[in-house]
């Protein structure tokens, strides 16, 4: 990076901080910090949506899983009318006639305390593993760009989360929004200068592939009854269909922000929004990869190291961000990468301050005397979870697999567990505590298995793959918690002071 280069991305970094400061003067109670008043934009929360959910998972996981694996993860957006009409026509409309600030109190009205906190233990530790990985993901992309060796990483990790930590502390919700759409921006503008210069550098779209390429992408059918096949057409929609579904259900950082806004049509506005956003830049990181690999077969002398592309796939999108892209494009590209990772620090530290105080300050009687007081609260929360992030990023380089499959061994391991809780509290009348706390930890255990899978039963010999693919996560733990779930309500029913 040149001069110039840093010049951007110190201004970006500063100019958050900024915001942070600028929005924390108009803040006067926890309703203004946590769910903006419930009067935000629905197009802007959308936005903001799409920023924290899939930020540094769709800017480094694509471009090198259609690079190195190929492009029929791409099929899993053939799942997003229908989870648009889930969500829009069935869960939201249920949601939002509750009006709350932590997500986790619907599920103490119907089952009781034990399973609220359930629930809230769940999602912080989702919530502290998937901020921490993104971030150390990010940072090893970062440093690969700026020039810098493995040993940089963790300082890396530490100024990216200082700057998210301080301005989403300060600013509260809205700030977090607001710079989800200036990081929007940047992601999709990063993508858009890769094509373009990988375009300029070839003298048109001959890097475009004609055939499938046998020599770099795997075997990827439509469906197999091989659970240990990595990536089908049908396994990628269901599992990114379950996913997304999950998470809206589930997760305070969704949750919150359908909160924010005034009504359904607005929180539906919203899921539109989120998906559209989703599908655009979804698609267009799939062609930086193709066109990174285009480029890379006709100049084998430039890749970062020696070996075949599949092996080194997700090392290509930084290295070249870092040595082929002209100087001011370098800065606005890296920039996008650090707000990704920015984005998913600052919406998961304002979700989980959100959960704390709800759930376990105000809920036990230690709210402070008054709003400013809790305000202030909120912002030294806020600091120390966001400390813990950073903290438990240097444990991220433990877990197997590139960078699609490490994201989806941990973002889905507690995803359909923490949204079955919810489902049978909102859905199941005949549901009792003792059996959603059966039905969590068969959940649990099934995710588990088959996100290790590898690590517990041994992996093939031959091909290194595990014996279950990353894309049965998700439905295993449904199927096996909703049946463990059904049976044991029924052998174990429900108390009638339960809930109460």
């Amino acid at each position: 990076m040149t001069l110039i280069d840093w010049i951007i991305l110190g201004l970006y970094a500063s100019s958050t901080i900024g915001l942070g400061w600028w929005m924390s003067r108009r803040q006067k109670d926890t309703s203004e910090y946590f769910v903006g008043s419930g009067r935000m934009n629905s197009l802007l929360i959308g936005v903001s949506l799409f920023a924290t959910l899939l930020s540094t998972i769709t800017y480094l996981a694509i471009p090198g899983e259609v690079l190195g694996k190929g492009p029929v993860y791409l099929s899993n957006y053939i799942s997003y009318p229908f989870v648009f009409l889930v969500m829009g026509f069935w869960i939201l409309p249920v949601y939002m006639r509750r009006r709350v600030t932590s997500a986790y109190e619907l599920l103490e009205t119907r089952l009781g305390l034990s399973v609220r906190l359930l629930g809230m233990s769940m999602f912080i530790l989702l919530r502290l593993v998937w901020m921490s990985l993104l971030v150390f993901l990010t940072s090893k992309a970062i440093a690969i760009m700026i020039g810098a060796g493995e040993e940089w990483v963790p300082w890396i990790v530490a100024v990216t989360g200082l700057f998210a930590i301080t301005y989403t502390s300060l600013g509260g919700l809205k700030a977090v929004v607001i710079t989800d759409l200036m990081q929007t921006i940047l992601l999709y503008g990063g993508a858009l200068l890769v094509i373009g210069t990988v375009t300029w550098k070839m003298g048109g779209f001959g890097w475009f592939p004609t055939t499938w390429q046998t020599d770099v992408w795997d075997h990827q059918p439509i469906f197999s009854l091989d659970p240990s096949t990595r990536v089908t057409v049908v396994g990628s929609v269901l599992s990114v269909f379950l996913w997304m579904v999950c998470t809206s259900m589930g997760d305070q950082v969704s949750v919150q922000r359908f909160m924010a806004t005034e009504n359904v049509r607005a929180a539906r506005r919203s899921i539109a929004m989120q998906l559209s956003i989703g599908l655009v830049v979804g698609v267009t990181l799939g062609f930086v990869g193709v066109s990174l690999l285009g480029f890379y077969q006709a100049h084998p002398d430039l890749l970062p190291e020696t070996g075949g592309l599949d092996v080194q796939a997700d090392k290509i999108f930084s290295h070249f961000i870092a040595f082929q892209l002209p100087p001011v494009v370098t800065g606005l590209v890296v920039s996008g990468l650090f707000a990704a990772a920015m984005s998913s620090i600052d919406s998961g530290v304002n979700s989980i301050t959100a959960v704390v105080m709800t759930d376990l300050l105000d809920r036990f009687g230690r709210k402070p005397e008054n709003e400013v007081q809790h305000v202030r609260y909120a912002r030294i929360l806020a600091f120390g979870i966001g400390c813990a992030v950073v903290l438990l990023s240097s444990f991220m380089d433990h877990i197997p697999g590139n960078f699609l499959a490490v994201t989806n061994k941990t973002v889905n391991l507690l995803t359909a567990p923490i949204a079955l809780l919810f489902f049978f509290a909102v859905f199941v009348p005949f549901a009792s505590t003792t059996g959603v706390w059966l039905a969590t930890v068969a959940s649990v255990s099934a995710a588990a298995m088959v996100a290790f899978s590898g690590e517990i039963f041994g992996k093939d010999p031959e091909t290194g793959l595990d014996p279950v693919t990353f894309q049965w996560i998700s439905p295993v733990a449904l199927v096996v918690g909703l049946t463990v779930g059904v049976v044991a309500s029924r052998i174990f029913p429900r108390k009638d002071k339960e809930g109460v």
